[in-house]
């Protein structure tokens, strides 16, 4: 019998088929793919508007968390998007049904498009206590522990924080200056210098330091404000003279939006290893967990991130875009040959760190136009033919260097990082 995790990947005809897993679970966690407010036995948009296409996107998800023996409390993180930043209001009115006591991280924004031109999608990371040891349950009685502070931004719709196991999970935060309830004054460099301390702020009120943040991602409704965004970036990261001295930066994504909440310039959302665990893991057990951050000359680096950060039992990728590791020029051809190059980047720094790409389960792709999504569902096809990852297109209304797609992805890690020994 295996003494590791392994990749557990599984769907159900309840919910709308799709190209990727409806979940794949690792360790304590499951990673569902994007959900559209499609029905399952017609495969077709729900009638009505958005407060019926947002019914839709939450009845999916309680489908597919049923189906695997869990409930929508087993929820962490909850991602929406939306076409009309506008609808949001009545999204949130629909999760309270869904949510009517519990409120997990929760990330929101709208982008420029959806598949099957939906007005939203949804999906979820959940805990998932069992583990993934065959015929050897974990830890089913880990806690869920949920932590809010005033000294950052509250909503009724979501948790500050939601650690399980390993992890922290944060709520993207707005440039909120939590005292006032209000947008920081000034411009993109003022919030994005808003957005990192109230991340901070959360992280410091469960005694946990910032560079122990492993993901970040950075939504920007207007691109070239990047610039300003990396000079305060890295003003906050690294944090610590340890960190500093190695140069540990968490792995990135960049993603262009086209709005977000309360007309905010940028918004930040982390994912944060948790050394200490949650309730009962033993405290032999827990301590002490090394972060491993990576990088390899076969895809390419960047200032402002790490290609890989391992904690526990997952890898975390940076979003890559498709272009040369050397030149960083943009690959030649259309669509399939840039998705076929930012997922050789990905497999490059995959097996930089001594794994494979059937040990992905989450893949996020980006795309300019979604009406190219069959020339990236190729090339995803040809590399995961057997066990296929979680799944989530997104439309965007420019990338980085003029490309046409970006993809980062999440990796399960089955031998751990140190002290953990296999």
């Amino acid at each position: 019998m295996s003494v590791n995790n392994e990749v557990l990947a599984r769907s159900t005809e309840l919910a709308p088929k799709t190209l990727g897993s409806h979940t794949v679970a690792f360790s304590h966690y499951n990673n569902f793919s994007a959900q559209l407010p499609v029905e399952a036995k017609t495969g077709k948009l729900v009638e009505g508007g958005i407060k019926e296409q947002a019914q839709q996107c939450f009845k999916n998800l309680k489908a597919v968390v049923e189906s695997i023996d869990h409930v929508l409390t087993d929820v962490v993180r909850l991602t929406i998007f939306v076409s009309d930043i506008q609808d949001l209001d009545a999204v949130n009115l629909v999760q309270t049904e869904f949510f009517p006591t519990y409120a997990p991280a929760r990330t929101v924004m709208a982008v420029a498009s959806l598949p099957m031109g939906a007005k939203v999608q949804m999906d979820a990371i959940i805990s998932n206590g069992e583990g993934t040891i065959p015929n050897a349950p974990q830890a089913g009685d880990l806690i869920k522990l949920t932590n809010n502070t005033y000294d950052a931004p509250v909503s009724a719709l979501s948790t500050q924080t939601v650690a399980f196991s390993h992890y922290n999970n944060v709520t993207a935060q707005l440039p909120i200056d939590p005292k006032t309830g209000r947008l920081a004054i000034g411009g993109v460099k003022e919030q994005a210098i808003q957005c990192l301390k109230n991340i901070k702020a959360v992280l410091e009120s469960i005694d946990v330091p910032l560079d122990d943040v492993v993901k970040m991602n950075v939504y920007l409704p207007n691109l070239a404000d990047l610039d300003a965004v990396n000079e305060v970036y890295k003003t906050f990261l690294p944090d610590s003279g340890i960190a500093r001295a190695v140069n540990y930066l968490p792995a990135r994504t960049v993603v262009p939006v086209a709005a977000l909440e309360m007309g905010a310039l940028v918004q930040m959302e982390a994912t944060v290893s948790h050394g200490d665990g949650t309730p009962p893991q033993a405290i032999e057990d827990r301590h002490g967990l090394i972060i491993e951050h990576s990088n390899t000359e076969k895809a390419p680096k960047c200032d402002y991130s790490s290609q890989t950060v391992a904690f526990s039992h997952y890898n975390h990728i940076s979003g890559q875009l498709p272009v040369d590791a050397t030149s960083g020029e943009l690959v030649a051809g259309g669509v399939k040959e840039q998705a076929q190059k930012a997922f050789d980047h990905i497999q490059a720094i995959i097996e930089s760190v001594d794994h494979v790409m059937a040990d992905i389960v989450k893949i996020n792709v980006y795309m300019t136009d979604l009406n190219d999504m069959a020339a990236v569902e190729e090339v995803f096809s040809a590399i995961f033919v057997e066990t296929k990852p979680a799944l989530r297109f997104v439309g965007v209304s420019e990338l980085p260097k003029g490309a046409s797609v970006q993809i980062d992805a999440t990796v399960g890690n089955a031998e751990g990082t140190p002290p953990v020994v296999k």
